[in-house]
């Protein structure tokens, strides 16, 4: 609306000046200019934009991947943080959702998607560390 005003009070070839001079872009100037003498308030639908994600067509997906992710999960050996570390790979979650959820080959996100989700949900990928007994090497006898 200011720069509709500015431009307005210019006159003609406003829009163009304040193109040139301050780097208006001249499609805001239009906008602007068409709410100032309508007196509507033109809403933009930036939210609505843009692939939905991917709970808003598999409302299930994150129950069960929650539901897998915890079933393999386990905590730092150490003990020094709370973290939850997953066993479960991005492919081995999309080949259960298949098998034994029911989902649709063609309808489960990739593994790079599954593999993000996972990690949103708070499942890091890592390398399982055995806790357990640490062997010496023998030492000959003399």
């Amino acid at each position: 609306m200011f720069m509709a005003s500015v431009v307005k009070g210019l006159g003609r070839g406003g829009a163009r000046q304040a193109q040139i001079q301050l780097g208006w872009d001249r499609t805001t100037l239009r906008k602007g200019l068409h709410e100032l003498n309508s007196g509507i308030v033109c809403v933009d639908a930036v939210s609505q934009r843009g692939r939905k994600p991917l709970e808003a067509s598999l409302s299930n997906l994150e129950a069960d991947l929650r539901a897998m992710g915890e079933a393999t999960s386990q905590t730092d050996p150490t003990f020094r943080t709370t973290q939850l570390y997953r066993r479960l790979t991005a492919g081995e979650a999309r080949r259960r959702l298949v098998e034994e959820r029911g989902y649709a080959p063609a309808e489960v996100p990739s593994e790079r998607s599954l593999r993000r989700k996972l990690s949103a949900l708070g499942f890091k990928l890592r390398r399982v560390a055995k806790a357990g007994l640490s062997y010496k090497k023998a030492e000959k006898p003399q």
